[in-house]
């Protein structure tokens, strides 16, 4: 980021740019604890495991003198190796951060458990191995892999990059090894202290035309990788808009790396016994899937596999189990409206989150969504689409956050597409008993047969004013 304005209207004046240094801050006091209370800075859901380790000893016992900064996992089984420099990278920055990679590779699940515990301890919180350990795993999307913890991804956080870095991590990147370069930056504005980190290589265009085909070449753990970020990335996605209420039914689909003869033959076995055909989702980024069948909890791959194994006795390989469950649009949730659930018919978790991901509605904060519904003025109304359009979710989560909500402003101003109140309304205090028709004709909407006046409908564009109102 070059240059950044503080706007007022037509005016914009331009924010001083400064450092950590200049500031006084500091790489571990500062730095360090701002990646460890936000470690979205170092990808999608990182857990961070540990940070200042150096309990590292050769084989003759005596330890060494390395201090990795910041140590994490994401979902899809991989470590995250963090070298902070809160000025400019020295010029062998990524040699330490193989260094950190390198040794880190031979962990295994009780290392780490004990590495997390013990981070957590001197934090003052007191968490048992085993707990540690289930935190791990659950934090995976899919069955734990030690030979994913062999690929390290690193990530390197610095004010800025000499050339011998960045041309070198574009030829190790070139040659399969992850490393990103994230550039922390520091502006003052109004007096207070704003940070930013941005992520500088590889760039996505870079990851989708030039890392990715060499990566999926290389073997079959990078495959693994790939497949299980796709999976893991729907789930998140979903799970973070709360897209899909507790209790959505799902029914099985087989699709991606089954045959159509396979397919076929999953489809035969599954109509066998009640249930096979049926799970239920819950927003676990872990295992959201309970499989009717058995009662136990899947990831929607690890369920998949499953299935595929129990019909043709044999390993599956490479499928992509979040295409394989479409939501179950015959069994409306509790609070959303029918008619809006109605158009995710046809849908599998994968398109869903494309959806839900191409809007930019991924994240659970009403912020916006109250903001807009507060300014919705009395003798107007809007829909659960339009109110999602203009805040970036989507109609579904909308409903449902409305249903519960206990502080949303004016969510009788809020209909379905066709003009109606939504069957899944409810007043956020419950002793009211007049209707939300009652109150919209109060404020001078007419209603016809429970339908509202259309010229009374706020178009979508003005109630994007609104919103930045």
């Amino acid at each position: 980021m070059d240059h950044l304005f503080a706007v007022a209207g037509r005016s914009a004046a331009a924010v001083v740019r400064t450092s950590l240094a200049t500031e006084g801050l500091l790489e571990r006091q500062h730095l360090q604890e701002w990646v460890i209370a936000h470690p979205q800075v170092l990808g999608s859901s990182v857990l961070v495991i540990t940070a200042e380790f150096d309990r590292w000893a050769d084989t003759d016992g005596v330890p060494a003198r390395d201090r990795l900064d910041v140590l994490g996992l994401d979902a899809t089984g991989r470590l995250v190796v963090v070298e902070l420099k809160r000025s400019t990278a020295d010029g062998d920055v990524h040699l330490q951060a193989i260094t950190y990679a390198a040794l880190v590779s031979r962990f295994d699940l009780d290392t780490l458990a004990q590495a997390h515990r013990d981070f957590l301890a001197s934090r003052g919180e007191s968490v048992g191995l085993d707990e540690c350990r289930q935190r791990l795993r659950g934090h995976v999307d899919g069955d734990w892999s030690p030979e994913l913890l062999l690929r390290p991804r690193q990530v390197i956080i610095a004010a800025d990059f000499p050339k011998q870095v960045t041309h070198t991590v574009v030829w190790l990147s070139e040659m399969n090894l992850d490393i990103d370069l994230v550039q922390v930056s520091l502006w003052r504005v109004e007096g207070q202290l704003v940070a930013g980190f941005t992520k500088v290589y590889p760039t996505p265009e870079v990851e989708e035309f030039t890392l990715a085909p060499a990566r999926v070449e290389s073997e079959a753990a990078a495959r693994k990788i790939e497949e299980r970020a796709r999976a893991q990335n729907a789930v998140h996605v979903l799970v973070g808009a709360g897209l899909l209420p507790d209790g959505t039914r799902l029914r099985l689909v087989p699709r991606h790396g089954a045959p159509e003869s396979i397919r076929d033959a999953i489809a035969a076995w599954a109509r066998e016994e009640d249930g096979r055909t049926t799970a239920v989702w819950s927003n676990n980024t872990a295992k959201p899937l309970l499989w009717q069948a058995d009662g136990s909890a899947y990831s929607p791959t690890g369920l998949a596999n499953h299935i595929f194994t129990s019909v043709t006795g044999r390993t599956a390989d490479g499928i992509q189990g979040t295409t394989w469950w479409d939501v179950d649009t015959d069994h409306v949730p509790d609070g959303v409206d029918p008619g809006e659930w109605a158009a995710l018919a046809g849908l599998d978790l994968v398109r869903l989150a494309r959806q839900i991901g191409g809007s930019g509605g991924s994240r659970k904060d009403w912020t916006d969504l109250h903001t807009l519904l507060e300014n919705v003025p009395s003798g107007r109304w809007t829909t659960y689409g339009d109110v999602a359009t203009a805040i970036g979710s989507h109609a579904v989560p909308v409903g449902t956050h409305l249903a519960s909500c206990s502080t949303c402003p004016n969510p009788w101003r809020v209909l379905t597409a066709s003009g109606r109140v939504s069957s899944g309304f409810r007043w956020p205090d419950p002793t009211r008993t007049e209707t939300p028709e009652d109150v919209l004709r109060a404020e001078g909407i007419t209603i016809d047969a429970g339908t509202a006046d259309p010229r009374a409908r706020i178009p979508l564009e003005d109630l994007t004013r609104l919103l930045g109102a």
